[in-house]
């Protein structure tokens, strides 16, 4: 009996996206969905990185423009741009991309960790540089993507169950004879004139 002595190289799978020129790298195990870009709800006083929310099926989503959280200039949307819903840290959050390329399998040990020159305590959420014939892909690790400030602002936007009753009930709630106004983290009831 021959045993096959060739060695598998373990292989990561990645989904690949592009901001400006540069190509990006996520683990295919935390996307859910690509859509096309679809209308984007607007929501009032949320952090210059959120573009809204979008209704995905009934449930609604919270849309990051990955441009903004990376600091990179704004660019115009095309019929190339995507929302990958992806899932962070058990919350479903919709990125914003200028185009998803392909889905990629590469060699682990093709990829290199990012140098201590361009690693700050702000980047833990670089993995690596995938390092492919023609090109470099920079892999990110989601669940370090938004900053503990950024993370904490977006999960106050959390719909709990999924169902975007929370954000409706809070967009449209007013109690008999009274505006409610939100001051920060306080709600504000103001008598109505």
């Amino acid at each position: 009996m021959e045993i096959n002595s060739k060695k598998t190289v373990p292989e990561k799978q990645l989904v690949i996206f592009s901001l400006t020129s540069e190509s990006y790298g996520v683990d295919i195990g935390t996307v859910s969905e690509i859509i096309r870009l679809q209308g984007i709800t607007k929501v009032p006083r949320t952090p210059r990185f959120v573009e809204g929310v979008i209704n995905l099926r009934g449930k609604v989503i919270p849309v990051v423009n990955m441009r903004k959280i990376f600091y990179l200039p704004d660019g115009e949307h095309t019929k190339e741009t995507r929302i990958v819903v992806v899932d962070i840290e058990g919350q479903q959050i919709g990125m914003m991309v200028d185009a998803v390329t392909e889905v990629l399998r590469i060699p682990a040990d093709s990829v290199e960790p990012p140098s201590s020159l361009i690693t700050t305590a702000d980047s833990d959420y670089l993995l690596g540089i995938a390092k492919l014939k023609d090109r470099m892909i920079t892999l990110l690790d989601l669940n370090k993507i938004l900053s503990h400030d950024q993370a904490e602002k977006l999960s106050e936007m959390d719909m709990p169950g999924g169902d975007g009753a929370s954000l409706e009930k809070e967009m449209t709630a007013k109690p008999k004879g009274a505006a409610r106004k939100r001051a920060g983290s306080h709600e504000v009831e103001m008598a109505r004139a």
